[in-house]
């Protein structure tokens, strides 16, 4: 697959500072993969990700987006991205397409117009299409005081989206969506990914909301301190357990020691093996089992216990 971000050696430390807000990060990202990056608040995720996005110099090292340096070549970069910020960067005083076509003018996606009939043709097909599909067609020209925080997010989306970026960074997207307009958000993440080659670029604190990445980065004071796609992640942090009980504990018992089964308890009792393993294990019992409990280690426990860890090292 293509490289369509690629971080060398990133470094950046601000003015008067006298520790890196990134220190010394290197990773590449695929076209068209689902990329998170995770870490507690100060570790550095809105410095990487404004370097990403060229709203911020890197002190040293290099950054790459379909192979421009977002140093010397920022405009054409930003030709190439889409960015969902984290706070909200619209205009109060314009209605929602005015808004819309403000940020496609930036984008150099059209030239700049002083009305939506008099806009390209493409523009008012896209617009059209991204605001059927989140539910804002019968608002597009509405002033945004009319707006709830809700459609005013939905409308960031359409912005984010407008010029059809290969990347798209969304920075804590769904802080201050309810439970349903945030899932209404990721089916449609999800279904642009899937018709194209949009590649998604998350930073977030509803850590569930990266369990479908195809790789996580976890970073903490600057550094990355671990990468994988979540299964590699849960697997080599965290133990994947199955509860059991029986009509008869002690001849169950028995069975897991003939077994050579790790368990803790007298019953019900903690084995230690993994899902995959369990058909196998169940063929093998003789005991008549009153309770089973598979114990499935979320990306939000490894998280918890990577970021625990390196917050204990000592520097």
């Amino acid at each position: 697959m293509k490289k369509i971000i690629r971080v060398s050696n990133l470094k950046k430390k601000y003015k008067n500072s006298e520790v890196y807000a990134v220190d010394d990060i290197s990773f590449d990202v695929e076209e068209g993969e689902f990329f998170s990056m995770l870490g507690p608040n100060g570790a550095g995720k809105t410095t990487t990700l404004s370097i990403l996005n060229t709203t911020l110099l890197p002190t040293s090292g290099e950054v790459k987006i379909s192979g421009l340096d977002v140093v010397t070549h920022s405009r054409k970069v930003r030709e190439k991205i889409g960015v969902i910020f984290q706070s909200p960067s619209l205009d109060l005083k314009l209605t929602a397409e005015e808004n819309i076509r403000f940020h496609s003018v930036l984008y150099d996606y059209i030239p700049f117009n002083y009305s939506f009939k008099n806009c390209p043709s493409k523009y008012k097909k896209r617009i059209l299409e991204l605001s059927d599909v989140l539910g804002l067609t019968n608002d597009l020209h509405k002033p945004l005081n009319e707006f709830s925080g809700g459609m005013k997010r939905k409308l960031e989306i359409i912005i984010g989206l407008i010029h059809q970026p290969k990347i798209l960074y969304l920075d804590e997207p769904t802080i201050g969506l309810d439970p349903l307009t945030r899932s209404n958000l990721w089916d449609y993440l999800n279904l642009i990914r899937k018709k194209g080659d949009t590649t998604i670029f998350l930073t977030t604190h509803y850590i569930e909301e990266s369990e479908n990445s195809d790789h996580v980065m976890i970073i903490n004071k600057g550094k990355i301190v671990s990468f994988g796609t979540p299964s590699q992640l849960k697997e080599d942090l965290i133990e994947e357990y199955t509860v059991i009980s029986a009509l008869n504990n002690e001849f169950l018992r028995q069975e897991l020691l003939n077994q050579k089964l790790r368990f803790e308890g007298d019953g019900p009792f903690k084995v230690y093996i993994k899902e995959n393993d369990l058909q196998s294990f169940f063929i093998k019992l003789k005991s008549k089992l009153s309770m089973v409990k598979v114990h499935n280690p979320t990306l939000e426990q490894v998280y918890l216990k990577i970021v625990g860890e390196s917050n204990h090292v000592k520097d």
